[in-house]
């Protein structure tokens, strides 16, 4: 059984316009082209920490061909790093990190279900450690009512 989730997403509108939208987002992040994988910020709490954000899983993503042939599978890998690109979004924006914000670790890893072409990725985000330039980042991943991700994310400024 799933945890509870980061938090409530009902007081949320998930078809609103976003607060950062992809242009913004690659004013902050580094990754481009096919390893971009963070479309927009729909919320966040600075004071509690929180914040919300999605991909779009796309047909013409480099791994649907070849993940699984016939039955295109989003990897687990990518999940991961878009939730490690909202993090560093996050972290850099709100909070004014200033330095490149690399991928430490990840911790209690757990894919539950399958995302597949056509769907949206929601991002549920947590810093839950914040000390001077390193901090960790709950992740989950939900498409539609279903958790199909949990993990923490380590991000170091270096």
């Amino acid at each position: 059984m799933p945890p509870p989730l980061l938090f409530d997403l009902s007081s949320i509108d998930l078809d609103k316009k976003p607060l950062f939208e992809k242009e913004a987002i690659l004013e902050v992040n580094p990754q481009r082209d096919a390893m971009q994988h963070l479309d927009g910020v729909l919320w966040y709490d600075k004071e509690k920490y929180l914040v919300l954000g999605y991909k779009e899983v796309r047909e013409d993503e480099f791994w649907v061909g070849g993940h699984i042939p016939g039955r295109a599978l989003m990897p687990g890998v990518i999940m991961v790093e878009s939730g490690a690109q909202l993090s560093s979004f996050f972290i850099k924006k709100v909070y004014g990190l200033g330095g490149f914000i690399g991928f430490a670790g990840i911790e209690s890893a757990k894919f539950r279900a399958i995302v597949e072409p056509g769907q949206r990725l929601y991002l549920l985000g947590h810093i839950t450690k914040f000390k001077r330039r390193k901090y960790s980042f709950a992740v989950q991943g939900i498409v539609g009512e279903t958790m199909v991700f949990e993990c923490v994310i380590s991000g170091l400024e270096v």
